[in-house]
């Protein structure tokens, strides 16, 4: 049998809003190297549990867990967890390069930038202003300063949502390269099955808890 190395688990995970729990008792894994979907409706708590992953919000009851060791109260950017939004929030007064290599360490930071240009697919794009970027240009550029630092999980939340069907298709194929190639394990929200299946190693449903139960 094939040896899974362990890397994000949710262990009775409960988020709550305005009285009313969006998750309740939620257990999750996701393996390091792994790309998993988390498919689901609008108001099942999708994005609030990637922000508890994150360490931006806290949930209401249960554990998450890196590689075993307890993280649930590790403050967010000591976590090394990438976060990627469907709005690219690429930083307007900075270029491509600024973008991709904001907070990296000087030494290195040049390579670092060129290499992930290349990786997505936009080769010699450092000096370029961010507001003559494409909808799916922005979107890969937002991916390359997620994935800068090298973090340990990446959690995308419907990071394609807006663009139209054959980019969407298109960049859901190039992501789940580019994360097998930097070995970058990945929770990936969405409500499109489609664009599911052409990221994920695995797919997970998440439903709202019955009401009045």
């Amino acid at each position: 049998m094939t040896h899974r190395e362990r890397g994000l688990q949710a262990r009775g995970l409960t988020i709550s809003y305005d009285g009313s729990d969006l998750i309740r008792g939620l257990d999750l894994d996701v393996d390091a190297q792994e790309i998993v979907a988390l498919l689901g409706p609008s108001g099942s708590g999708k994005s609030s549990l990637l922000r508890c992953i994150a360490g931006v919000q806290r949930p209401d009851a249960g554990s998450i867990l890196w590689a075993g060791a307890d993280i649930t109260e590790v403050p967010a950017h000591l976590r090394r967890i990438g976060l990627v939004f469907q709005d690219p929030l690429l930083f307007p007064h900075r270029d491509v390069a600024g973008n991709i290599g904001f907070g990296l360490p000087a030494e290195g930071r040049a390579a670092r930038v060129g290499e992930l240009l290349a990786l997505i697919g936009l080769p010699g794009f450092e000096h370029r202003d961010v507001a003559t970027l494409s909808g799916g240009e922005a979107q890969r550029v937002a991916l390359a300063r997620a994935l800068a630092p090298r973090p340990r999980l990446l959690l995308l939340d419907e990071p394609f949502g807006a663009l139209d069907r054959a980019l969407r298709d298109r960049l859901a194929t190039d992501v789940r390269a580019l994360l097998k190639a930097q070995g970058t394990p990945a929770l990936h929200v969405t409500h499109d099955h489609e664009e599911a299946d052409l990221v994920a190693d695995r797919i997970l449903r998440l439903a709202p808890p019955p009401r009045g139960s």
